[in-house]
């Protein structure tokens, strides 16, 4: 066994990899750039070198300096963890060829696998069944289109050498097929340095279904189950379970089978996952083999009682795999979730910012939170917005799903907009809970996850405004029992007016749709109660706070939320779902909104990648004028209205900061 190692990666993957190396008794090497100078990882590490500036091309992706660090640091082998150079064959045939062991598969196997149409060459002679599609050599725009005008659309585009949802378009209509290559395209070659293309038919309500593989050097491969990761936002998956929902002992056995047959089809040695989609009518066919460990590993260690990383290090050390498949078995089932910076309330554009505050649930065998941060470290603009994977395990999946939502309730993050809201939406909906699962599930059900019923906001409010007058009066109690006069009517927040009812107006939105709120404070002392009118109709409520959770009654149902403060963004967390609002305060005019003037702002911190635009272009409506890049995607800023370009402070390769006004845009009915 290896004596010491270096971790060619960053975050979450590096500090997982370093924990299991530490219960081995093998020594850890870390790397870093300027960003990561004193994160978590490095931190963890028995040592660590520097690689060079943020941006990961002038960093992690650099694979000779890499390989300069193992070399400088006495490490005899490498772990590549997910991303970066962990399916780089040429990485890897340099590990070879400076006597360092690349814990991970073969030259070969990742040649193999790392261009999708060579694979899908590979697997069709292996007589594993495929998608129909085109993965030839000839990349002509006009091959690939007339493929797609031929298999009749929708068709899907993937970067051959892509993965992560990374150069991936759903190309759904003929007109539509020219720009979505293009922008496929640039996103490949932005991630990979590859923009080759495949073209296959988009089925439209598939499952995403993976088989986690292991093969040693002495012919020996097993299966540790499936994994569902149908729950998929811009083709990056979301949340992840294992085992998958309604899978047959039969067909499970023949999915693992194949899964080995394409593994050996290519000698493959070490961890990978053979992706399948899954049919409604329990038709399989093989999607990618990724040949590295997959973010999603933990559900996998969870239910089969495995450390897949250990796996990975006997491996490479040469031993034999740990397992036969006799000796595998499924316990029980669990979920992971990815808790990301992002804003899914806008497209889930990346986020950026300071982690002011970060208290993840507390860990037990059966909750477990892998994460590379800690509170006070960036979200940078350089690298994925991951902060954490909470993963959590119990018997069954009904039991595993409660756990998962209360450990989601339990997050606290502060600083930077977060997807917990919505993961506990999604994993709280109805379809979810039946396992009603396929690729299309938040698209889908976008109204029930994002709660974008009318009906059931105006049931909600009435419970948000209750919170806010029972904050208040509790809040001014506390600083009444500071005081030297404690019953003062100034430390009074029942709205006393001489022969008037006793009323807040309060303005709550959620959504940034402002919705109007009447409160009546009625008696005072232990027995008081509010009358909450919401659009005409009244609420009799009650209630009070007891640490995080609001008890409320409201018109007889007695029932309470867990409550989570983000700065000025309020949730209330019900069996239900979780419901967002913020108090709307009064406008004193200190607002400048330039999106009033014409001005379009860049939605988060990135490069800009393409100006569309001149000045002076006149522009249709939903036209797409610049495209920016951040954290590897892309995102397209389009014509709010028909208008004229009349300024530009950005060109291609500028940095631009979230918020920096991008053109200047006059309107047409301005113009």
């Amino acid at each position: 066994m290896f004596s010491k190692i270096l971790i060619a990666n960053r975050g979450e993957i590096a500090c997982r990899v370093i924990k299991t190396a530490r219960q081995m008794g093998i020594l850890t090497v870390a790397v870093y750039s300027d960003a990561d100078a004193d994160s978590l990882h490095v931190n963890m590490a028995d040592e660590a070198v520097y690689l060079g500036p943020s941006p990961s091309r002038e960093s992690y992706l650099l694979g000779e300096k890499v390989i300069e660090a193992a070399l400088q640091t006495g490490a005899q082998a490498i772990h590549p963890g997910y991303g970066f150079l962990s399916e780089n064959a040429d990485f890897c045939r340099l590990c070879s060829d400076k006597n360092i062991t690349f814990i991970g598969p073969p030259v070969g196997a990742i040649e193999a696998m790392g261009s999708k149409s060579a694979a899908k060459n590979i697997m069709e002679k292996a007589s594993v069944p495929l998608v129909p599609g085109y993965h030839g050599d000839d990349q002509s725009e006009a091959v690939l289109k007339k493929s797609a005008d031929d298999m009749g659309y929708p068709v899907l585009l993937k970067a051959t050498a892509g993965g992560g949802g990374k150069g991936m378009r759903q190309v759904w209509a003929e007109k539509d097929f020219s720009a979505e290559l293009a922008a496929a395209k640039r996103e490949a070659s932005s991630s990979f340095g590859d923009d080759r293309m495949l073209v296959e038919k988009y089925l439209t309500q598939p499952r995403h279904v993976e088989i986690q593989v292991f093969c040693d050097n002495h012919d020996n491969a097993v299966y540790l189950f499936e994994r569902d990761c149908s729950v998929q936002r811009r083709h990056q998956k979301v949340i992840e379970e294992a085992p998958a929902p309604g899978m047959s002992e039969a067909l499970r056995k023949e999915m693992g089978e194949s899964a080995i047959k394409s593994a050996k089809a290519i000698g493959y040695q070490g961890a990978g996952t053979v992706e399948f989609l899954l049919d409604v009518d329990g038709s399989f066919y093989f999607m990618e083999m990724n040949t590295r460990l997959q973010v999603e590993h933990p559900v996998t260690e969870l239910i089969s009682g495995q450390d897949l990383v250990e796996w990975q290090l006997r491996v490479a050390a040469g031993e034999n795999l740990p397992k036969t498949q006799d000796e595998l078995a499924i316990k029980g089932h669990a979920f992971e979730a990815r808790i990301y910076a992002e804003d899914p309330d806008n497209d889930f554009l990346p986020a950026t910012g300071k982690l002011s505050f970060l208290v993840p649930p507390i860990e037990s065998e059966y909750v477990r939170v892998d994460t590379g941060v800690r509170q006070g470290d960036d979200v940078s603009v350089f690298y994925d917005p991951m902060i954490a994977k909470l993963i959590v395990w119990d018997e069954n999946r009904d039991k595993a799903l409660q756990r998962l939502s209360k450990a989601l309730a339990e997050y606290r993050i502060s600083g930077v907009t977060t997807n917990i809201d919505f993961l506990y939406n999604l994993a709280t909906s109805k379809p979810f809970v039946e396992a009603d699962l396929d690729t299309g599930f938040i698209e889908k059900h976008q109204a029930l996850i994002f709660h974008e019923d009318e009906q059931a906001l105006r049931n909600e409010l009435p419970m948000a405004a209750l919170y806010l007058v029972l904050a208040r009066a509790d809040h001014a109690k506390t600083k009444a029992a500071k005081t030297n006069d404690p019953y003062s009517p100034w430390n009074s927040t029942n709205s006393w007016r001489l022969n008037e009812p006793h009323i807040h107006e309060l303005t709550l939105s959620h959504g940034d749709k402002p919705y109007q709120v009447m409160i009546e404070n009625k008696r005072q002392g232990d027995d008081s109660f509010y009358l909450i009118s919401v659009d005409g109709k009244i609420f009799d409520c009650q209630g009070n706070i007891t640490g995080d959770t609001l008890f409320f009654t409201i018109d007889g149902y007695r029932s309470c939320a867990t409550i989570a403060k983000n700065e000025q963004q309020i949730s209330l967390y019900r069996p239900n779902g979780v419901f967002n609002f913020t108090r709307v305060l009064p406008d004193l005019g200190d607002c400048d909104d330039k999106a009033s003037e014409g001005g379009l702002a860049a939605p988060m911190n990135g490069t800009m990648v393409s100006v569309l635009v001149k000045v002076g272009d006149k522009v249709e409506q939903d036209q797409p004028l610049v495209i920016m890049e951040a954290m590897k995607m892309e995102h397209t800023i389009r014509a709010p209205e028909s208008g004229i370009v009349t300024e530009l402070f950005f060109g291609e390769g500028d940095m631009v900061d979230g918020g920096a006004e991008l053109l200047a845009f006059e309107a047409e009915k301005n113009a």
